[in-house]
C-alpha cells in the first residue's frame, strides 16, 4: 500500500452517546431543573464523573493530543490542562506516559444564570486531553514507542492532530524538515496500518464462528461483512469512518476501537509572531487545504502563545491577546471546533443548589437529555419544561418566566434546541 495514500482519508463527524450517572437522590414525581444550551467542544462523552480541589466537574470529553516529536503537542498540553504537567523537553519521546488532565469548558451563561438562581456554586462542562508520546514512521510495527502510544489512543474518542507549522532552527524537526502533509501522512497510514493488523486477526477468529445461538451469530456475520468493508476501504488509503455502517454493523465492530474510526481535528501550531496572520503561513495552507480534503476539523494555535499565557493573571490575558492581534485563546477555539465537529451542545441545570453545564448531541430529545444526567430521568420522563436562556435571563428567575408565559411545557417528541432551560417531571 503506497504510503500516499493517507491523503483519501474521510472523517466521519458522529459519535454515539453514552449516558452519565448523577449522585443525585431520587423519587417519585421528581423534577430536575436542567439548562440546555450550546457551547463548542469536542470528543465522545465519558462515563464518569470527575472532582478536582477547585471545583466539581460534571461531565467530561475525552481528547487525544497526537502529533510527531516536536510538534509542540506536549507545550500545548501544559498550556491548556489546570491538572497535570507533561515534562516538555526537546527529546523525541519525553512523553512517555500518557498525561491525563481536566480543562473546564469556559461558558459566560453558566455564570449568570448561577448569579441569578442565587446557586451556591457553578459547575462547568469539561474537556478530558490525553497527551500521547510522539509518534514516527514505523509506529504499527513498533518504531519509537509506537504500540505504546496506539494503545493509549484507543482509548480517546478523538483525535487532535497538532502539525508543525513553524521553523526554528532550535527544536530539531524529527524527519529533518518542516513538512505538514509529510507528517499528516506518517500519522495517519500508520493508524490505517495498525487497524489493518487489527482486522484481519479478528476475521481469522470469526471464521472459526463460535456463535453459541441465533443472535450471536447474526452479530457475528454482521462484524464479519462490515470488516471486510472496512478492509477494503482501508487498503484504498480511507478510513474506517468513511465506510457506511448500519447501526446493527457499527455495534458489532464498535468493541475494536478502531483508529480510523475517530474523527479528527488539526491543529496548526504557527509563530507567536504569525497568529494574527496565520493564514498567510504557507505551511497554515497546506494543512487547510488537507483538512478541507479530508472533512476534517482545523484550528490554528499558538502553543508557545498559549504556555506565556498561564504564566499571566487572568485580567492581563486579553490585554496580552489583544497586543498580538487576537481576540481569543487557542483553548477557546479550539473547543469550538470540537464541538462544531462533533455536533455537540451544552445544556444547563439551574437552582440554588448549584447551575450546572451537561454536554448533549445535537438531535437528542428531551428524554434523551434528561438521561445524560441520570438514566431514570430518561426512563421515567413526563415533561420538560423548557424556556430558552435569552428569555430566562429576560426574566431573572424561573418563577417570572412562568408568570409570563415563558415556560413550555414540551413532550417525549421534543428536540432540545440551542439555550434552552429545562425542568425535567419525571417518575420512577
Amino acid at each position: 500500500m503506497a504510503r500516499a495514500a493517507c491523503s483519501n482519508l474521510v472523517p466521519a463527524l458522529s459519535l454515539l452517546p453514552k449516558k452519565s450517572t448523577s449522585s443525585f437522590p431520587l423519587c417519585r414525581n421528581h423534577s430536575f431543573f436542567t439548562n440546555n444550551s450550546q457551547f463548542t467542544g469536542f470528543f465522545g462523552i465519558a462515563n464518569r464523573r470527575f472532582s478536582a480541589s477547585s471545583s466539581k466537574i460534571s461531565m467530561s470529553l475525552k481528547a487525544g493530543i497526537v502529533g510527531l516529536p516536536n510538534v509542540g503537542k506536549s507545550t500545548l498540553f501544559n498550556a491548556v490542562v489546570e491538572n497535570g504537567k507533561a515534562q516538555a523537553a526537546n527529546f523525541p519521546f519525553c512523553t512517555i506516559e500518557p498525561n491525563v488532565g481536566i480543562v473546564a469548558v469556559p461558558d459566560s451563561r453558566l455564570n449568570v444564570l448561577s448569579e441569578l438562581s442565587k446557586s451556591q456554586r457553578a459547575v462547568p462542562a469539561s474537556i478530558e486531553f490525553v497527551d500521547i508520546a510522539g509518534l514516527v514512521k514505523g509506529a504499527s510495527q513498533g518504531e519509537g514507542l509506537g504500540n505504546k502510544f496506539l494503545s493509549h489512543i484507543r482509548e480517546v474518542d478523538s483525535i487532535l492532530q497538532v502539525v508543525r507549522c513553524f521553523d526554528d532552527n532550535d527544536i530539531v524537526h524529527v524527519n529533518g524538515n518542516v513538512d505538514p502533509k509529510s507528517d499528516i501522512d506518517v500519522i495517519n497510514l500508520e493508524l490505517v496500518f495498525s487497524d489493518l493488523d487489527q482486522i484481519e486477526k479478528r476475521l481469522e477468529k470469526l471464521k472459526k464462528g463460535k456463535a453459541k445461538d441465533s443472535h450471536s451469530k447474526l452479530k457475528e456475520e454482521a462484524e464479519k461483512s462490515a470488516l471486510e468493508r472496512i478492509r477494503e476501504a482501508l487498503m484504498d488509503g480511507k478510513p474506517a469512518r468513511s465506510v457506511a455502517l448500519t447501526d446493527f454493523e457499527k455495534d458489532a465492530v464498535n468493541h475494536l476501537c478502531l483508529l480510523t474510526m475517530k474523527p479528527v481535528i488539526y491543529v496548526a501550531n504557527v509563530a507567536e509572531s504569525e497568529l494574527a496572520d496565520a493564514g498567510n503561513n504557507p505551511y497554515v495552507k497546506e494543512v487547510m487545504n488537507l483538512a478541507s480534503e479530508l472533512q476534517s476539523g482545523l484550528v490554528t494555535i499558538s502553543a508557545q502563545v498559549e504556555s506565556e499565557l498561564t504564566e499571566l493573571p487572568l485580567e492581563e490575558r486579553n490585554e496580552f491577546l489583544k497586543s498580538l492581534g487576537v481576540s481569543e485563546s487557542g483553548l477557546g477555539n479550539l473547543i469550538r471546533a470540537t464541538y462544531s465537529l462533533l455536533g455537540l451542545r451544552t445544556y444547563f441545570t439551574s437552582g440554588e443548589k448549584e447551575s450546572k453545564a451537561w454536554t448533549i448531541h445535537a438531535g437528542m430529545t428531551a428524554p434523551q437529555a434528561a438521561g445524560v444526567i441520570h438514566s431514570d430521568f430518561e426512563k421515567g420522563f413526563i415533561r420538560a419544561e423548557t424556556v430558552s436562556y435569552d428569555d430566562f435571563v429576560a426574566a431573572g428567575s424561573l418563577a417570572v418566566a412562568r408568570e409570563k408565559g415563558l415556560l413550555r411545557s414540551e413532550g417525549k417528541d421534543y428536540i432540545v434546541q440551542e439555550g434552552d432551560v429545562m425542568l425535567f417531571r419525571f417518575n420512577v
